[in-house]
């Protein structure tokens, strides 16, 4: 191979690892290495409506967020409507909100999703689990990466909370790198 031909070669490498390098920093920390399956079936008209964050695993698209919520419709078409909404820089701070859907992963029982909020890209969803009454929600994804807890109230009792925790923790989750969101 002649120099000529070398040089954009290792351009071309040294872009490629700059660009992973990027990549695998901006995906953050695993806070599980061994994702477990979601749990329960989910029923998604039960699962509709509003949900609040009141912890998350920190990423760049939420970065400066609280007062965090969810909000998901049934759509007449079969897929399911998403309305996230932050509040920049504090409870009070300017709202900013992301519309998107979701389709279910057939076979899944309803508790994995494919989320999109930019065209064709689709983002794992996956409900791990859910209080039986659907009060509280424990929300992953493969890469364990990514975590939200979810509960139907901003302030959720201490002992809904604790109980939120502790299976989180019983899934295999780091509690140390949970973000509390402020409502």
């Amino acid at each position: 191979m002649t120099r000529k031909h070398l040089i954009p070669l290792l351009m071309l490498t040294g872009a490629a690892v700059a660009l992973t390098a990027c990549g695998a920093h901006q995906r953050g920390p695993v806070g599980n290495a061994a994702v477990p399956q979601p749990a329960k079936p989910v029923d998604l008209s039960r699962y509709a409506g509003l949900w609040y964050e009141i912890a998350r695993y920190e990423n760049r698209f939420e970065r400066g967020c609280e007062g965090v919520t969810a909000r998901y419709t049934l759509r007449d078409d079969g897929t399911v409507g998403v309305v996230n909404a932050c509040r920049q820089g504090g409870p009070d701070g300017p709202e900013k909100l992301a519309k998107g859907k979701a389709k279910v992963v057939e076979g899944s029982q309803n508790a994995k999703l494919k989320v999109s909020f930019f065209g064709p890209f689709y983002g794992d969803y996956w409900v791990l689990d859910r209080a039986d009454d659907y009060a509280w929600s424990i929300v992953g994804e493969p890469s364990g990466r990514y975590l939200w807890l979810l509960s139907r109230t901003a302030q959720p009792a201490p002992e809904v909370r604790e109980a939120i925790m502790n299976r989180t923790r019983e899934l295999g989750y780091d509690l140390t790198m949970l973000r509390p969101t402020q409502h």
